[in-house]
Formats: C-alpha cells, sequence, structure tokens
C-alpha cells in the first residue's frame, strides 16, 4: 500500500518515527520554523502519523527568499552553523534571485545514496562510461550526479556544458556508452553533431538519462531524441533545495517513480487549494517536499512548482508520474491552463515538417496572456506548403489544448539554442 505520502508499506513506520523526531526538534534548530509553527498555531509534536503533515504550513520558494535576506547567507530556516556546512549549491532561480542550499557531510551522504538510487533505476551500471554534459558547478545536477555515478561504480566523464567539441571526442574514443544532461543540451548534442556531418547513432550511446527541466518525458519529443541517438531515454525529477533526484523512471516504466527511500516524505497536492490528493492514476497536482533527516535545509511542504500526473502504478503498487510543466511556466489564456512543453510535444509530432524548437511570444510577463497565444516554430528540413503547415498547427493546438493560437513560421536556427534548459517563452521587447 502507498500512502499519500508515498512512502511504501515497509518503510512507513520507520519514516514516522524519523520524521517525528525531525519536526521535534526543528524549532529549536530553525527560527523560522520556530516562528512558521507560532504563527499558525501548529504543534509540530502532535504528528502522529504521516497524514498528519497537512496540519502543518507550506513553505515557499519565496519563504526562503526572504529567509536568506533577513539573514545571509543561509537564512533563518537553516538548520546548522556555516561551519558544519561542506558544500554550497544554489537553485536555478527561474522566478527571481538564486537561494544558496547548504549541504552538511550527512546531507551529501544521503543525496549520494538516493541519486545513486536513482540512476541505478534509470538503468546505470557499474559498466557505463557516462558522458556527463551538466554543469559541475552550483548546480545540483552537477558534482552530486559525479558521486552518485562513481557511487554505482560507473566510469564518469565531467564534460560539463559549453564543451560540445570535447563531448563529441568522449563519445568518440572512450567509447561511451551513456549521456546524461539536460533534455534541451541532449538535442542540442545531436544538432551540433549533424552540423559536424556525422549521424548521432554512430557514437554507439545506448542510455540517455535526462532530467533538470521538462521535456524529457513528452512522447513525441522523447521519440525524437531516441530516433536520433539510437538509444534510450529515461528521466530524473528533483529540486534543487530537497535533493537533486527524487523521482526516477525504470526503462520501459512509462513513469517516474519515487526513490527518496527514507529521506523524504512527498505529498500530492491540488495547487489552488492545497489540499491533499491521493496518487493514483490520472490524478494531477503540484508536489510537496518534507525532509525527514536534511540537516542543514529541514524543509517542512516545501512547494515545488513542478505540476505532474500520476501515469499508473509499477509492479510494486507505486505511483509513476510524468512531469507535466512548472507552475513558473505555466500560461492562462481565457482560464485555460497551458505548459509551453505541451506546445512543444504538439509541434514535435509534425516532424520532419518541423524540427520541433518552438517559443511563445508574450506582450508581457504571464501567467495571464489574451488570446491568440502567439507561438513562433522552426520548419524543418521538409516544411512542404507553409501555409497549410501553420494552419495545422493552430488547429492542433486548437483540438488539443483549447486555446486559440497565431503561429509564425520561421527558418531553422532561428529560435535561441541552450546547453542548459530550454527558454519556451519570451517577453516581446
Amino acid at each position: 500500500m502507498i500512502t499519500p505520502g508515498f512512502v511504501a508499506a515497509e518503510d512507513r513506520d520507520a519514516v514516522t518515527a524519523m520524521l517525528r523526531t525531525q519536526l521535534a526538534g526543528l524549532p529549536a534548530r530553525s527560527p523560522f520554523y520556530a516562528d512558521l509553527f507560532a504563527e499558525h498555531g501548529v504543534d509540530p509534536t502532535a504528528l502522529v502519523s504521516l497524514e498528519d503533515l497537512s496540519k502543518l504550513p507550506f513553505t515557499t520558494k519565496q519563504m526562503l527568499r526572504d529567509s536568506q535576506a533577513a539573514a545571509p547567507p543561509l537564512g533563518r530556516h537553516a538548520g546548522v552553523d556555516m561551519k558544519e556546512v561542506i558544500r554550497v549549491h544554489a537553485s536555478t532561480g527561474t522566478t527571481g534571485k538564486p537561494s544558496w542550499v547548504g549541504v552538511t557531510r550527512r546531507d551529501a551522504e544521503a543525496w549520494t545514496e538516493m541519486v545513486a538510487r536513482a540512476f541505478m533505476t534509470m538503468g546505470a551500471t557499474r559498466e557505463d562510461i557516462v558522458v556527463h554534459g551538466a554543469g559541475l558547478t552550483l548546480f545540483v545536477g552537477g558534482l552530486p550526479i559525479r558521486d552518485a555515478l562513481e557511487r554505482i561504480g560507473c566510469t564518469m566523464v565531467p564534460i560539463g556544458t559549453g564543451a560540445s567539441e570535447k563531448a563529441v571526442l568522449a563519445m568518440d574514443t572512450l567509447k561511451a556508452t551513456a549521456l546524461h544532461a539536460t533534455p534541451s543540451y541532449v538535442r542540442y548534442l545531436a544538432e551540433y553533431v549533424r552540423k559536424q556531418g556525422r549521424d548521432p547513432k554512430e557514437f554507439g550511446i545506448k542510455k540517455i538519462f535526462v532530467g533538470g527541466e521538462p521535456g524529457g518525458g513528452e512522447p513525441a519529443f522523447r521519440a525524437h531524441i531516441e530516433a536520433e541517438w539510437g538509444a534510450q531515454v529515461t528521466e530524473g525529477l528533483g529540486n534543487a533545495d530537497m535533493a537533486p533526484v527524487i523521482f526516477a523512471e525504470p526503462p520501459g516504466a512509462g513513469g517516474m517513480r519515487f526513490t527518496g527511500g527514507r529521506h523524504v516524505v512527498v505529498e500530492l497536492i491540488d495547487p489552488d487549494t492545497g489540499e491533499v490528493i491521493i496518487p493514483e492514476p490520472g490524478a494531477t497536482g503540484e508536489l510537496v517536499y518534507t525532509s525527514v533527516d536534511r540537516e542543514c535545509c529541514p524543509l517542512v511542504r516545501f512547494r515545488t512548482r513542478d505540476r505532474v500526473r500520476v501515469t499508473g502504478l509499477d509492479k510494486d503498487g507505486a505511483p509513476l508520474i510524468r512531469c507535466i510543466g512548472r507552475t513558473d511556466d505555466m500560461l492562462i489564456v481565457l482560464g485555460v491552463n497551458v505548459f509551453p512543453t505541451a506546445i512543444r510535444d504538439l509541434v514535435q509530432t509534425l516532424a520532419p515538417r518541423t524540427n520541433g524548437v518552438i517559443q511563445v511570444v508574450l506582450p508581457h510577463p504571464g501567467p495571464r496572456v489574451e488570446p491568440p497565444l502567439r507561438v513562433e516554430v522552426e520548419l524543418g528540413p521538409e516544411p512542404g506548403d507553409q501555409e497549410r503547415l501553420k494552419r495545422e498547427i493552430e488547429d492542433l493546438i486548437r483540438a488539443r489544448l483549447t486555446v486559440r493560437a497565431d503561429v509564425t513560421l520561421v527558418p531553422p536556427g532561428t529560435l535561441e539554442r541552450t546547453e542548459m534548459k530550454s527558454r519556451l517563452t519570451r517577453v516581446e521587447s
């Protein structure tokens, strides 16, 4: 049985006991949580079951930013002094100034354990030679991934970003079997290789592990990547403030399962009401994380802004999810929620008439946008009748997403490319 917190039945008692200990000591360690609990009139020691988490207040990203502004560098929510911190990372700052994330030695060990479990779930083995195409800097998808791959026993090739020539050299000479990067970079690298007059499939990559942004689970986008590389794609999902990877996809499963073990409790909530949703097939909602044993950033009911859909259950009855977008990116058109990643996936289905690269042009920052939604779409190698293609894309968006769109077709290579996360919207200057 799976609880509303995604915790497996065999871990339920242990996680509950650990969480009770964590919450009982939290006000003394974190002035932020002492004030938050007092403000809401809740007693964290009253938690008896995981379901009782719903009685505690949420933590938001803006709260963490305000906490660090009030008590730099780590904030009033930090549970330890800086002298206990062995490394700092930073959030990606999609909605504002990046915030610091401190990691103690125990926190780092927990991260390594979780991420190693996630990559083994995605299919990594000690026989793999993995080209790591993500930054080894403040990004939580960098050094913690290295630690985990080395824990598994993989041969890890730390290329990072901005070094596509070296990535090609590594794939060529080291006979790499796997590639880890954002979905955007995996596609970018395939385009880079083709511009060199080569076919991505000739490198013999068999496994592609993606994460860091939505997209790896979009059917048409994934099919395109797998066709380009001749490799199987699996994806992971994490959060800079909680852990680098918390959900991971078993090959062929059709979704990601929770791989955080006893370190994180996950809830699915209605993003509008905050009510907890049972993670059963077909359910959609926002992921909320609570740390069970975190020392430096002991977050309680942290709203991730990740919107997910439960795609089914695995053989053990655990929920499988896909990330369908982020609240940060969501647009509202006459009351209809639209994720730019969904538009990209629809456009990708029309390849080779399009190449799948899109950008939504906004007259002002969202989320509310008046129709028609302006969408720029790059032409593919075989566009055919362009006027017909334009109408077909507009009709497809109207039929599938129930919003009216005005599509502009642009030549290949017109829209911004990136080796990290794709920017699917831009505000017209």
